[in-house]
């Protein structure tokens, strides 16, 4: 089955939203391990659990687009979903920082 470039874009833009779902997952999993202390074992069960949740989705996601036919372009909107989220992340980062910068010289001033 051939896909038009509309169809396709639409199709990448859904993997990218998957994508970010994808690395948002991982980070709740990150912060519930950073706010509760876990053996390595444990740690090794849930990344193993998150793997195989992921490996789920995702199938159901390119089903649900692409009726399970393998696309590169999902493949990179996962990947480009990922990096945009990771992205993102860096950039509320930098203006959490910034912002506490700001109140910290304004507190100093009163």
């Amino acid at each position: 089955m051939i896909l038009g470039i509309g169809k396709e874009t639409a199709i990448l833009l859904y993997a990218g939203l998957s994508g970010v779902v994808v690395f948002l997952s991982y980070q709740i999993l990150y912060l519930f391990r950073r706010l509760i202390k876990h053996h390595t074992v444990v740690i090794g069960m849930e990344d193993l659990f998150y793997w195989i949740t992921v490996s789920v989705y995702l199938f159901r996601q390119m089903y649900r687009a692409i009726y399970g036919n393998v696309r590169w372009f999902f493949a990179v909107g996962v990947v480009l979903g990922c990096l945009l989220a990771w992205g993102g992340k860096k950039l509320s980062k930098k203006i959490w920082k910034k912002c506490q910068k700001k109140l910290e010289k304004r507190k100093k001033k009163r």
